[in-house]
């Protein structure tokens, strides 16, 4: 079992995508919103920079696993718990801590805690799952 919290304010990858076009083939893509793109580079890094979640760098799950997702919000703005747990399985794949989101195959006790102005957060629970 691993227990991680990602000490800010959670995004969601589907709220206030952009679309940009291309300037060197001119076709149009969906770019993610700069908060996720934010939020994406406290949790995984970037080049300069590590990220929160590479401090446990040394383990990956490769065996299915059960993710518990507990959301601390900034404020009561609506936000899709849904995509708040799309946004977190993929941060955790691309932070080399699960080898693939599709290894998720239980998310109970996931869900929005409330709001705490002072310390938004996501607790998050990985535990792996025995065999099917």
């Amino acid at each position: 079992m691993l227990e991680i919290t990602i000490p800010t304010a959670p995004a969601t990858k589907k709220n206030s995508q952009r679309i940009v076009v291309d300037k060197a083939t001119g076709c149009p893509f969906v770019m993610q919103s700069e908060k996720y793109k934010d939020y994406e580079a406290f949790c995984v890094g970037t080049l300069k920079r590590p990220g929160w979640l590479m401090q446990w760098g040394n383990i990956q799950f490769t065996k299915p696993v059960h993710l518990c997702a507990r959301y601390w919000l900034p404020d009561n703005r609506k936000r899709d718990l849904l995509n708040l747990l799309a946004a977190t399985a993929d941060i955790l794949q691309k932070a080399g801590l699960i080898a693939d989101d599709t290894l998720i195959v239980r998310l109970d006790g996931s869900r929005k805690m409330g709001v705490d102005k002072m310390d938004p957060r996501v607790e998050l629970t990985l535990t792996e799952e025995p065999p099917f």
